[in-house]
């Protein structure tokens, strides 16, 4: 295959990019991603670096939580940013954002986020996806606070990361 070609082909390939802090990737997060997954040929999970809030896992636990329960799906790679969407959305040949909406308050507030992307670049789209309604009250927030008090949290979330949460709040009694 020639360059030009070669550039063609990647102009073709539908890419999108979910974004998000996943402090803890729960099984909300993980139903948005494997939906995604199909609709795209390769779909980026990527966790935003907010230096604004204080996340109870670094950048690079969460990316590595997220490559593990993710490794069955072929088409999702995992990547991490600290700037604008729309920027890292662009340098990664994207033009989709996938927002999750459990909500009216989540569309209200997801739906202010896409105009104003839209407004800082009118190449990129937003898809948003509704969750499945067995996890429309889940969030990371709820998630650590029941883990944080020993609650049970195996139905929220994957093994892998019950046992991160496990640890991570043993570290900090």
């Amino acid at each position: 295959m020639q360059a030009n070609e070669q550039g063609t082909a990647a102009q073709q390939l539908r890419i999108a990019v979910y974004p998000g802090s996943f402090d803890p990737v729960t099984y909300g997060h993980l139903d948005i991603i494997r939906r995604s997954a199909k609709q795209f040929d390769q779909l980026i999970v990527a966790v935003l670096n907010n230096t604004s809030k204080n996340p109870l896992f670094t950048v690079e636990e969460r990316k590595e939580m997220l490559r593990e329960v993710t490794s069955d799906i072929p088409n999702v790679t995992i990547d991490s940013f600290r700037d604008l969407t729309v920027r890292f959305v662009k340098s990664r040949q994207a033009n989709v954002i996938i927002r999750g909406i459990r909500s009216v308050t989540d569309f209200e507030y997801e739906l202010t986020l896409a105009s104003t992307n839209r407004l800082l670049d009118s190449e990129i789209d937003t898809i948003f996806m509704m969750t499945n309604p067995k996890y429309s009250y889940l969030s990371s927030s709820i998630v650590k606070e029941i883990a944080m008090f020993k609650g049970y949290v195996s139905e929220l979330v994957p093994e892998e990361i019950e046992k991160r949460l496990d640890e991570k709040f043993k570290s900090r009694s």
